[in-house]
């Protein structure tokens, strides 16, 4: 009995056994992949921990790049670059594995010269190897560059010329840099290194010094937003700091304003310009430490201002002739360009003043500067929503056409409530002291630009009806009344005309009762009764671009000219 029982004991042991394997291999299968994955991950933590810390010690400013991103050689072992990282200031590229052997090689762009210099715009040609730009041609023999698939051709970092490896000389290496194209708006190293003596010699006169670079020498700084619109600003900031000297790009919200706009005061009088790379508010807010300027006492330094649009609605700048807004459609040599062919104009700023009603020791006093428009009712309505829910999740609002399209969902929602109605029962308005009767409203519209709502010019309308030109440089502002919500959107597709309510100095609203949406510049707040008070402050100094003109520019100039025939 005994023997007949132990063969039947053989296969449940095998099974067992079998069943064993099974288990450890599934785990094995499980966690293999597992554990491979948590390895990668952190080999590739410990990679970035350590790439960080060169970047943060290097005298470049690298920013990360892999072979997708844009397929780029290594300059220092001249193989594809797979991952690795480039200098926003002076182009290097290398891999990653070169990174503290290019640091300890290649030195960056010198915003300041090291040794003293006798002539401020003395210094040499910088040359960095390879990824030259395409369609470029070589200063001597004026054949293409970089039309080889490797490390190829060299680059100035100052001038921008390009030169073949076979043109390439010691007496080009040696030779003195002009500074290239943009030899008008680049603040030479050898002038700030002239100027950081000056002050330890405790000598101030800048003029003369100046005099040295030419009396056609406009230095420009760039004042870039890189949160604005499309988050275009952090590339633009990389590929201006490559054209001119880095020293002249700011990010705004890493150095103020009014910090980066002290350095006007090395340069000379009446000669710099601003671009001011962002939306309308971030203009607003340059124009604010440019008026800072002049309460301490620092005119003559004033700037002129240009606009590259990168925010949602982009008037001022459409004003301005800087177009609705900027997607790299042209590049920044361009940009550059066009700063320079610019025209000197001014701009006036109007104080705005809300008085809260209450007992005159309890009255509270808001205090506002005006570029662009302010308004009551409901666009003031659709932009109070929108600001409160991009405040909530603001990585949602990266996008101007997601940005329009919540402006329009806003608009129609509006077009059902209503909640601006019977707008002229709750309002008084009074244009230089003049009491208006106004008709059934739902909003009210203070204009000093051309533009409004995103590229309509709301004053001059359609049809046969002409009026003259809105100008913001004539110490006049232009008062418009809206119907509603569906109203505003038949006036920004050309279907329809706001009612005009005249032209004045100063505006005056009274808000009896209630609370109403309230907006200038596109900052709205919901206001309880107040009121009201829009009066001149100052003039600002801006840049006009003639060339870039829209079919509203065109017929609107048309219809001044048949005008003045019709006189």
């Amino acid at each position: 009995m005994d023997a007949e029982r132990r063969p039947a004991s053989g296969p449940p042991a095998q099974s067992l056994l079998a069943d064993g394997h099974l288990v450890l291999w599934t785990l094995c299968s499980v966690l293999l992949p597992v554990f491979i994955t948590l390895w990668c991950s952190l080999q590739r933590s410990r990679r970035q921990l350590h790439r960080r810390d060169i970047f943060r010690q290097s005298q470049h400013g690298w920013r990360d790049t892999d072979l997708f991103s844009q397929p780029t050689y290594c300059c220092v072992c001249a193989q594809h670059i797979l991952q690795g990282a480039f200098c926003d200031c002076c182009g290097l590229r290398v891999d990653e594995g070169c990174l503290k052997r290019a640091d300890r090689r290649f030195p960056c762009k010198e915003i300041m010269l090291k040794s003293d210099v006798k002539a401020p715009d003395a210094m040499p040609h910088h040359w960095i190897r390879g990824n030259v730009p395409l369609c470029t041609y070589c200063a001597l023999c004026k054949q293409q560059c970089g039309s080889q698939p490797k490390l190829c051709d060299y680059r100035c970092i100052w001038c921008q010329k390009t030169v073949h490896d076979e043109c390439m000389k010691s007496s080009l290496k040696n030779e003195k840099c002009d500074f290239g194209e943009f030899k008008n708006l680049i603040i030479p190293p050898g002038y700030l290194t002239s100027i950081n003596q000056m002050r330890k010699d405790k000598k101030t006169d800048y003029e003369m010094l100046a005099s040295k670079l030419g009396k056609h020498w406009t230095p420009l700084i760039i004042l870039a937003n890189s949160r604005s619109g499309t988050n275009m600003g952090e590339g633009l900031l990389g590929e201006f700091k490559i054209l001119l000297n880095p020293v002249q790009v700011f990010d705004v919200t890493k150095t103020p304003p009014i910090k980066a706009l002290q350095l006007c005061t090395l340069l000379p009088y009446y000669s710099v310009r601003v671009l001011v790379c962002g939306g309308d508010g971030t203009v607003g807010w340059v124009l604010d430490a440019i008026d800072e300027m002049k309460i301490k006492g620092q005119e003559k330094y004033i700037p002129q201002v240009a606009v590259l649009p990168l925010g949602t609605g982009n008037d001022l700048s459409n004003t301005l002739g800087w177009g609705t807004g900027y997607a790299g459609e042209i590049p920044v040599a361009q940009v550059l360009r066009n700063v320079m062919e610019a025209d000197g104009i001014k701009l006036d700023r109007w104080k705005v003043q809300v008085t809260n009603k209450g007992y005159y020791n309890l009255r509270k006093l808001k205090e506002f500067t005006m570029n662009n428009y302010f308004s009551v009712g409901p666009d003031a309505l659709m932009a109070l929503n929108f600001h409160a829910h991009r405040e909530k999740a603001p990585s949602l609002f990266s996008s101007r056409i997601l940005n329009k399209a919540v402006y329009l969902f806003y608009g129609t929602r509006d077009c059902l409530v209503q909640e601006c109605k019977d707008l002229n029962k709750k309002i008084e308005l009074e244009l230089d002291g003049e009491r208006v009767e106004l008709p059934n409203l739902e909003g009210i519209i203070v204009l000093n630009i051309g533009y409004w709502g995103g590229g309509c010019r709301l004053w001059e309308g359609m049809g046969d009806e002409t009026y003259p030109l809105a100008r913001h440089d004539d110490g006049l502002l232009e008062v418009v009344g809206v119907y509603g919500s569906f109203h505003c959107a038949q006036i920004q597709v050309k279907l329809a005309n706001p009612f005009r309510i005249g032209q004045a100095h100063t505006v005056r609203l009274i808000l009896k009762c209630s609370m109403m949406p309230m907006q200038v510049d596109g900052e709205p707040w919901a206001q309880g009764p107040c009121t009201v008070t829009i009066t001149h402050k100052t003039h600002a100094l801006m840049l006009y671009f003639s060339g870039e003109q829209t079919d509203d520019d065109i017929s609107s100039a048309s219809d001044q000219e048949d005008l003045k025939e019709a006189e």
